[in-house]
């Protein structure tokens, strides 16, 4: 009787503490996106310039200006230049090579123009500049890392056509510094991002990435060098608003959206 007795008790406890862990990773996930948005809202423009490189590629430099609500500029190259840029109401693209300068005005839903930007100016933003784009089934929890020392992993399962996938953040505790993204594939392969330096700024109490690589498999398929961060940088309103270069064609076009995806009409 006694030993059911202690038995019942240990029980009663592992039920106790599974519940109240569940409970503690209930209440992670909303403050997790409160800290975000309060990161969010410290870092209001920044100024990068650097290169990326990838396996088998020559490196290639970019620049890219980010000031909110929504105002982005971006480069790449030399030697065949291509810019692009968002001003709030239309997007510019300068392609260098071809002498072509088109500005696009958005017919777009709110929605669907967020993921449009989001696409067109993800390869000029390193991981842990943006803020991470959580699913709704997003969980959290936390964890030790060699830069934190305590960190908490966002884990999600990805949908629609990228079905399968895992995806996980890795961010300081509690600053919510971008410390690493690992994503495992159906098959079972693993890839990674990971910062391995870091420009941290004290007035704002934050860190963004310097230096980065990309693992696939064990093995690094490719690494962004920042050479030039500037956070909080005073950025003119007319820097992301875009003028033909003389010799250039000139073209005014509209973002439409069409299945599956948005994409350019002429006009």
């Amino acid at each position: 009787m006694r030993d059911r007795l202690l038995l019942t008790c240990a029980l009663l406890a592992l039920a106790g503490c599974s519940r109240k862990g569940a409970d503690e990773a209930a209440a992670l996930i909303p403050e997790v996106k409160t800290r975000l948005a309060e990161r969010d809202a410290k870092l209001a423009s920044y100024r990068i310039a650097g290169t990326v490189k990838d396996e088998g590629q020559e490196a290639v430099s970019f620049t890219f200006d980010y000031r909110a609500p929504q105002r982005m500029r971006g480069t790449l190259g030399p030697p065949a230049s291509r810019t692009f840029a968002w001003d709030g109401a239309h997007l510019f693209q300068q392609l260098d090579g071809e002498k072509q300068f088109s500005t696009f005005k958005s017919e777009l839903p709110p929605a669907k123009l967020a993921g449009f930007l989001t696409e067109t100016f993800s390869p000029f933003t390193p991981e842990g500049f943006r803020t991470p784009l959580l699913l709704r089934s997003a969980t959290a929890r936390k964890a030790k890392h060699p830069r934190g020392p305590e960190a908490v992993e966002l884990v999600q399962k990805l949908e629609g056509e990228a079905a399968g996938v895992e995806m996980v953040y890795v961010l300081r505790w509690p600053k919510l510094d971008f410390l690493a993204q690992r994503t495992r594939f159906p098959d079972g392969t693993e890839g990674e991002e990971r910062v391995e330096e870091e420009h941290c700024d004290a007035a704002l109490g934050l860190c963004v990435p310097k230096r980065l690589t990309r693992w696939l498999a064990g093995r690094q398929v490719g690494e962004t060098v920042l050479g030039r961060v500037e956070l909080n940088a005073t950025l003119p309103n007319d820097a992301f608003t875009l003028s033909a270069p003389d010799g250039y064609a000139v073209q005014s076009r509209t973002l439409v959206e069409s299945a599956p995806a948005a994409t350019p009409s002429g006009g």
